[in-house]
């Protein structure tokens, strides 16, 4: 049979809930604005196209410190609106930033996601990193305390095969939220132990989410086994 395609949201598996946040300008659901405003390029953005090896200088924060004094190569980005630290990094170092920032105590991965930020321009992949192990052991022991988190953005070509190693491996978390990614964006990780589709249909041409895609005007559902 056949149905019409409706037009594809951005969605977000927010582990926060178990809830699945709809970055949509109509929904008022605080979390879901907070999935949604994750979704921004920093007001200084890299200037090249196919690397995210030429990141516009920002004022580091104690995270991108951190991780200069450890050796690690990342560049500062402007926080979001909230202020919290974005840091930029290449796709073929990113699982190695991520196990030393959990090392660091950022233990948590709480959203992973990814935008288009125009035809013809980058795609990007996020990951919210939050240190949920000391803020709870704050919490027992009634210290106040704020909670660290950080933003790690890869910023890649949308031309050929965009991919960048999965980090299943340190956040299981990462399962179901980059096939997401895989589905949305035609973004590949690399070590990903099931990289299938996982909202449209093993069949789908496309990638829905892409800025420049053309949405059919029917699909044809078939037995895609």
């Amino acid at each position: 049979f056949f149905f019409t395609q409706t037009t594809a949201y951005e969605i977000s598996a927010c582990l926060v809930g178990s809830e699945m946040c709809i970055r949509d300008s109509r929904c008022s659901h605080p979390r879901c604005r907070r999935c949604r405003l994750m979704s921004e390029t920093p007001t200084t953005p890299p200037t090249d196209d196919a690397s995210s090896s030429s990141l516009a200088a920002s004022q580091p924060g104690p995270v991108s410190a951190w991780l200069t004094q450890q050796g690690f190569e990342h560049a500062p980005l402007d926080p979001d609106h909230s202020g919290v630290e974005q840091i930029g990094v290449d796709a073929a170092i990113l699982p190695i930033i991520a196990a030393a920032l959990k090392s660091h105590g950022f233990d948590y991965l709480q959203c992973h996601g990814g935008y288009d930020e125009g035809p013809g321009q980058r795609l990007v992949c996020f990951y919210h990193l939050l240190a949920m192990r000391d803020q709870v052991k704050a919490m027992v022991a009634g210290e106040e305390s704020s909670l660290r988190e950080v933003r790690l953005k890869v910023f890649l070509s949308r031309e050929g095969t965009p991919t960048l190693p999965s980090i299943y491996g340190l956040f299981r978390g990462a399962d179901w939220q980059e096939r997401e990614t895989f589905d949305m964006f035609g973004i590949h990780f690399e070590g990903h132990p099931h990289p299938k589709r996982l909202l449209m249909p093993e069949d789908w041409k496309g990638w829905p989410l892409r800025k420049d895609y053309i949405q059919p005007d029917f699909y044809e559902m078939q037995d895609a086994y």
